[in-house]
């Protein structure tokens, strides 16, 4: 998938979370002077040596904002302070610890080389240099970097519109009455607050009902109004399942069903020029697939390139039983002890049970091919600080 949306200027404390359109080159050299990185005395280290008892006599001081900028006479120095610009005639630092100062002379007590405690210019990034590369999401730590490079504006890419909304006449908004056989869509509220920290432009379309017509027309107005059309339900094999026949004639499934436990009944397409993610009705299986797979996806479709969410390893503290031939992902809980990560299954891994999110922190990945997990056991575990 590439970028669906055209580029805009923003201001940089605007763009956190954003995705950069193209290279940013810093501007200036950082450090845009040599600048001391201790407090001290900024000297010739050659003067150090030549000196009677390795006396040097201070002459003026440089603080930060304030360069000492009158010529050092041979064997003087200056009082410096941390961040302070060092005269260029100087090419050392002698750190405070060391130095022993009476009036206005001062002993260096350790020896100094060429180049101590002095920080270059473009120590930290050169002039020119890419500050954030294109197709990278901006971070806080980003944001940083570029107001110190002195960035004020970067244009980024458009948030693609993204359309949400659950299918089931079963199905009630939080605070209606419930009548026999209905429940409160839950999966709605889970993927608005899934996807609010993604760079899209969510749009909530309710609840629609198991009705074909109803349907058909809610996804064609969809499809034709956004980039992106994500459901919940309706994608399975039950006879009021329409939502998957009803992209098909507006568009086209590339893929249907997942070899994946929770979230078999997954479908992948296009509905006219939007993407269509159908993510399965159940709400573990609807956050499951929304973690590992409707995420990249829209941060690809926002112009990102998504990294494989991070993974560790850990120690399993019970069996696991498990039959091979789907991958499969259980809710855990990942703690330390002492040096060792050990993780534990959180209760009833049914598909409905949202209960055991409550105490998870991460999932535990079970390999298709896998037999029973033993107690002791290393397991693949995805934290959800990594998916999120």
């Amino acid at each position: 998938m590439t970028p669906v949306r055209g580029v805009e200027s923003i201001d940089c404390c605007a763009a956190l979370g954003r995705i950069a359109a193209h290279d940013v080159h810093a501007p200036v050299c950082l450090p845009p002077f040599r600048a001391s990185a201790m407090d001290g005395y900024a000297l010739r280290s050659d003067d150090v040596m030549a000196a009677t008892q390795r006396q040097l006599k201070v002459v003026g001081t440089s603080s930060a904002g304030h360069p000492y900028a009158v010529a050092v006479p041979p064997g003087a120095c200056i009082r410096i302070f941390t961040g302070a610009a060092v005269p260029d005639s100087l090419d050392a630092v002698a750190i405070q610890e060391d130095c022993n100062r009476q009036g206005d002379l001062v002993t260096i007590g350790a020896t100094v080389a060429a180049g101590d405690n002095i920080r270059p210019v473009g120590h930290d990034i050169a002039q020119g240099a890419v500050v954030v590369a294109a197709r990278t999401r901006i971070t806080q730590f980003h944001s940083t970097w570029l107001a110190a490079c002195g960035v004020t504006r970067i244009g980024v890419f458009q948030r693609p519109r993204v359309a949400v909304f659950s299918t089931g006449d079963e199905l009630l908004e939080p605070g209606q009455p419930l009548a026999p056989g209905q429940i409160f869509d839950a999966n709605r509220y889970a993927l608005r607050a899934l996807f609010a920290s993604l760079p899209v432009e969510l749009v909530d379309l309710g609840i629609l009902p198991d009705e074909e017509l109803i349907l058909d027309a809610a996804l064609a107005e969809a499809g034709a109004h956004h980039d992106a059309v994500i459901t919940s339900g309706g994608v399975s094999v039950g006879d009021a399942d329409y939502v998957k026949q009803a992209v098909a004639r507006r568009g086209r499934i590339v893929l249907w069903r997942l070899n994946l436990k929770p979230g078999k009944p997954l479908a992948f397409g296009r509905l006219g020029n939007a993407v269509f993610i159908g993510l399965p009705g159940n709400p573990v299986s609807t956050i499951v697939t929304a973690l590992l797979l409707a995420m990249p996806a829209l941060l690809k479709l926002a112009g990102c390139d998504p990294e494989p969410p991070f993974a560790t390893t850990a120690r399993l503290v019970e069996r696991i039983p498990h039959r091979p031939g789907k991958e499969e992902y259980q809710r855990g809980h990942l703690y330390a002890t002492g040096a060792e990560l050990d993780v534990a299954v959180v209760g009833d891994q049914s598909s409905n049970r949202l209960a055991s999110f409550a105490a998870a922190n991460c999932l535990i990945r079970i390999p298709k091919d896998s037999g029973d997990l033993q107690s002791g056991s290393r397991v693949a575990v995805l934290p959800f600080q990594g998916l999120l």
